[in-house]
């Protein structure tokens, strides 16, 4: 088992000097104006963007976006491919991570763009980011890109991919990726059941994403336990349960 992945990103001098203009939220994200000096600084610059709106920010103690980005190796001028982003929490800022010579491709699935402005708020999104894409999937066991990308990620959705044809979906991940790629999950804990809580309380156990995404390939690299929380029963869904769900991130990697 690899060991737990504990990452801490620190505010260095820079980063304390750090001063971003102000922008609308129709405006592009402006550039920051220091020289930045590792992918921390990246990485915390996204998530303190004034660009972000106030919404995602608010759930910024739960998720430990820049804790996470981190763990998961996102680099400068990174392409990635990010199923299912939802409402945009993570594109925002994978988009400013990797940089204007990066690129995010924002896979929807295509039940959200046939629902009356189910797109708005992502298309929304990469209107404003200048290097994000939205790709609109039938589903994700089988679409296409026009490019092998660096990073395959997904968050609190793999249960849902787990319903379908999974082995398929992580095949797909694997051929999308460049040879030693990533590809990172983070969801919903339901340690010992299996497959038997991904469709009643959306949640799967972490035990069954490794042994599934090995057979597609994969090497598990690393694991974190920033999201666990010891104290969620596992026994609600996340939108049931009244507090922060435990959480399990992998960081898997694609044969060089």
């Amino acid at each position: 088992m690899p060991s737990t992945f504990r990452p801490i990103v620190a505010a260095t001098s820079s980063l304390a000097a750090l001063t971003l203009a102000g922008c609308s939220a129709l405006e592009s994200p402006a550039p920051v104006s220091y020289a930045l000096a590792d992918m921390g600084d990246y990485i915390m610059a996204a998530v303190l963007s004034p660009a972000r709106p106030a919404e995602d920010k608010a759930r910024d103690e739960a998720r430990q976006p820049e804790e996470i980005v981190a763990f998961a190796g996102v680099q400068r001028g990174d392409t990635i491919a990010e199923m299912a982003p939802g409402g945009g929490y993570y594109t925002r800022i994978l988009s400013q991570t990797v940089g204007p010579e990066g690129k995010v491709y924002a896979l929807m699935p295509a039940f959200y763009a046939n629902r009356e402005g189910g797109l708005d708020t992502i298309n929304a999104i990469a209107e404003q980011y200048g290097n994000v894409e939205v790709v609109v999937v039938e589903g994700y066991d089988a679409m296409s890109l026009p490019e092998q990308v660096d990073l395959v990620w997904t968050t609190e959705n793999y249960h849902d991919f787990a319903n379908g044809d999974i082995g398929v979906t992580n095949a797909w991940a694997f051929d999308a990726l460049k040879p030693g790629g990533i590809y990172f999950v983070e969801d919903h804990a339901a340690p010992g059941t299996g497959l038997a809580a991904t469709s009643t309380l959306h949640r799967i156990d972490p035990a069954a994403v490794r042994e599934q995404v090995a057979a597609a390939g994969f090497t598990l690299e690393a694991e974190s336990d920033v999201l666990r929380n010891p104290a969620d029963p596992h026994t609600a869904g996340p939108r049931e349960f009244g507090g922060v769900t435990d959480k399990f991130a992998f960081r898997f990697r694609k044969p060089g």
